[in-house]
């Protein structure tokens, strides 16, 4: 099982010092991030789409592209690209241009996304949320599939013969379908021969096993390489040499977020004590020690049948030096122990 992080570039005001740290600092800190990952042996980096003030990164492509100047070996990718209201064309050049750039380490995640404010900016219709999502990755296998292309669709002009460059570095990009758990997104994306990868935002983990078989069952009958089939995780955290200082340190920018959510989606703000359950033996949330982190992974994982399990540290702009302990602890103490029990 590979291990990674995953991130939306948080720039909320900090629930501590109301310090709102600036775009520019928020990418350099992404930047550091990642190089630090990929010295680490880490697999795995993605980074998500959205177009609030509270977030630094609109534009993924751009980001990862000065990434790959700064790493080796690390993946990576979106998390996710909000697909329905992008243009295929274009992110599918945007994704083999970096894929080229970084020598085959290139992942494009896309999905239709939790938040929906790029609808109204790009001009698009709610009306069409799943229409648009369906013909869109239509268009998009199609691009990497064939060369030249030809495909028509509702919403856009046909392409007829069409050259779509530069192609791959290698035979295929590689597409993933992110989810937050719906049971048609696992079917589609195992139907379709693609990895897929579920956003755990709350919950226990263990909830989603179910729909990780309906996605490797989808795979089989459609008549899949069983070699198509991976699955990826997320999980929401902090890692900290003691466990108690995680939860507490990671507490105020958690409750943060929930609190934002309550506002526009109308969710309950948890108590402590809910968050402490959440956290105990990292049940809900992956917070604590790099041994208690370890095991929560490991036992999900093989529950799950995961491929690869990717962590999200920074939600409303946990401070960057914690942020970088985490990472080093989560390459140099938790990794060993997922090699040890997975191989690799």
């Amino acid at each position: 099982m590979e291990l990674g992080i995953y991130s939306f570039g948080d720039r909320a005001p900090d629930p501590i010092t109301g310090e709102q740290l600036p775009v520019s600092t928020v990418l350099a800190n992404t930047l550091e991030r990642i190089k630090l990952a990929d010295e680490l042996g880490l697999g795995f980096y993605g980074l998500g789409e959205h177009h609030l003030d509270s977030y630094a990164i609109s534009n993924p492509a751009t980001v990862l592209a000065a990434a790959a100047s700064v790493t080796e070996r690390i993946m990576l990718s979106t998390a996710v690209s909000v697909l329905s209201t992008e243009e295929p064309v274009r992110l599918y050049q945007q994704f083999t241009t970096l894929d080229q750039l970084s020598r085959g380490r290139a992942e494009l995640l896309v999905g239709r996304g939790s938040f929906v404010e790029s609808f109204p900016l790009y001009g698009a219709s709610l009306d069409d949320y799943d229409a648009l999502f369906e013909e869109k990755l239509d268009l998009l296998l199609a691009l990497d599939r064939d060369d030249p292309v030809t495909w028509s669709g509702k919403f856009r002009p046909p392409l007829r013969g069409a050259r779509v460059l530069p192609r791959p570095f290698g035979e295929r990009l590689r597409i993933s379908v992110g989810t937050g758990g719906h049971q048609d997104s696992s079917i589609r994306a195992g139907a379709l021969g693609l990895p897929v990868v579920y956003a755990v935002i709350g919950g226990r983990p263990e909830r989603f096993a179910p729909l990780v078989q309906l996605y490797r069952r989808a795979s089989e009958v459609s008549g899949n390489d069983p070699s198509t089939q991976h699955v990826t995780m997320g999980a929401i955290g902090l890692v900290a040499r003691k466990s108690q200082d995680a939860k507490d340190a990671f507490y105020p920018y958690w409750l943060e977020t929930m609190k934002y959510g309550a506002r526009a989606r109308g969710w309950t703000v948890p108590t402590r004590a809910e968050y402490d359950a959440y956290t105990d033996g990292a049940t809900v949330l992956f917070t604590g020690s790099p041994n208690e982190v370890a095991d929560r992974l490991i036992t999900v994982g093989k529950l799950v049948g995961a491929d690869r399990y990717a962590m999200q540290m920074d939600w409303s702009g946990v401070p960057q030096a914690r942020v970088l302990t985490a990472i080093e602890l989560l390459g140099t103490e938790v990794l060993p122990q997922i090699k040890a029990e997975f191989g690799g």
